[in-house]
């Protein structure tokens, strides 16, 4: 079963708690903090995979999970790595999170971290200073990111054949492919893409047979609007033409203005193809060429029958030239390159002049202060409330950069609420 959309629940692994212990040993009085580091969070891990053609598993397993991290020990022993989830989606697979495109994968093998799993927290070991011996500060590990994402795959080929339904799509596909289409004399009987291989000249092509379309198909009617998306990765296309039709320069043109309204393709090389072209009088098949030229006067024609085999090699050689010249590589558009949200993680720095207008902060009407800023989320993600010291070193980081001064001039009290990363604590411990 081909199925094309998908959503799913990523929850990367949570990281590890760091931990609070101190070295006991005979003959070693002051050992010291030796509170290890928490482990990372699995990551979830989209590959792209050429032996896997749908996103059917995704509807049956609707939530991916990665490994939590495991938490640190003394001895200053750190918690293990949570295993990453790898998981296998088709070429072609775009995958976004609230709308916006955070990986697309277009080749054999790609790989895409598409859910990052949470840092681990740091043990007490690490907290140890010259005025500081004994700290009984650790972190709490981060939680992984956890969101609902949105799958589409986006047939790759050479030539995507387009036209209106019964257009003879199928057949073509089934005579010049090892392809097995369903064919009938009705229209709509393609209601999946469909892909086959074509040999021509020592060149293999990939051809994707596009469901038919009509006019409203961008708008959503017919069978169109589900399939138009597989049209922008094919580097060529192939529009074919019954050559019975009333008007071939009509349907040609029906097909055009829906392309063009659901993606910019003026620029897609194109050759179109009258099919069934058989035992016709050549008079008929002029008329309707010039029926479509009169609509594209640069369109190149070709008159084929895939039932009788005729025009099929010289169409497919006109095809490979047009592959082979086209720069099209079926990755992402420009656009959609603009939307790739970029998954590092920030680097934590307590420098005033790098942190500058890194952060924001909005009081609500029951008088909690809500603070914004990746930075001091990260540190808030990491801060044990139940762990006095943990909240105090997060105040002084506030202090630091100075988001303590501006929440005292927007009138916060010792007393107020604040709120970062969902973690509610005072302003100020003692008041």
């Amino acid at each position: 079963m081909f199925v094309d959309t998908a959503k799913v629940n990523l929850k990367a692994g949570k990281g590890g708690d760091g931990a609070v212990s101190f070295r006991h040993e005979i003959y070693i009085p002051k050992g010291g903090p030796d509170g290890g580091d928490g482990g990372k969070g699995g990551d979830i891990v989209f590959r792209a995979d050429k032996d896997t053609n749908t996103l059917l598993d995704f509807k049956f397993s609707p939530i991916l999970t990665a490994e939590d991290g495991k938490n640190g020990s003394g001895t200053r022993s750190a918690g293990r790595s949570g295993k990453d989830l790898i998981v296998e989606v088709p070429i072609g697979t775009v995958v976004r999170r609230d709308g916006k495109v955070i990986a697309d994968l277009t080749h054999d093998q790609e790989e895409a971290i598409v859910a990052k799993g949470g840092d681990g927290g740091f043990g007490n070991a690490h907290f140890k200073s010259s005025t500081r011996q004994a700290p009984i500060i650790a972190e709490v590990g981060e939680p992984g990111e956890e969101f609902e994402a949105e799958l589409e795959l986006k047939l790759l080929a050479d030539v995507g054949l387009v036209g209106l339904p019964n257009a003879g799509k199928s057949t073509f596909l089934s005579v010049i492919s090892n392809a097995k289409p369903e064919i009938a004399d009705y229209p709509f009987t393609t209601i999946t893409p469909n892909l086959g291989m074509a040999h021509i000249d020592e060149r293999d092509l990939l051809i994707a047979d596009i469901p038919g379309l009509i006019e409203g198909a961008s708008e959503g009617k017919g069978l169109g609007h589900a399939f138009l998306r597989h049209v922008d990765r094919t580097a060529v296309l192939l529009h074919l033409i019954d050559v019975y039709n009333d008007d071939a320069g009509e349907a040609y043109q029906t097909i055009r203005n829906e392309l063009d309204k659901y993606s910019d393709l003026k620029d897609r090389p194109e050759v179109v193809a009258l099919t069934k072209c058989e035992g016709l009088d050549p008079e008929i098949i002029k008329m309707q060429e010039a029926s479509i030229l009169a609509k594209n006067p640069n369109a190149q024609i070709f008159t084929i029958s895939s039932q009788a085999h005729q025009g099929l090699t010289e169409l497919l050689r006109e095809l490979k030239t047009r592959v082979e010249a086209s720069s099209f590589s079926g990755a992402q558009s420009p656009a959609e390159e603009e939307e790739l949200v970029s998954s590092e993680v920030p680097t934590i720095s307590l420098n005033p002049s790098e942190t500058k207008n890194t952060w924001n902060i909005e009081r609500t009407e029951d008088g909690v202060f809500i603070v914004r800023g990746e930075k001091i989320e990260k540190f808030a993600r990491r801060t044990d409330l139940n762990n006095y010291a943990s909240v105090n070193r997060l105040r002084d980081i506030m202090k630091k950069l100075g988001i303590k001064s501006e929440l005292t001039s927007l009138g916060a009290e010792p007393e107020s609420i604040i709120s970062i990363a969902g973690k509610e604590f005072t302003l100020v411990e003692d008041y």
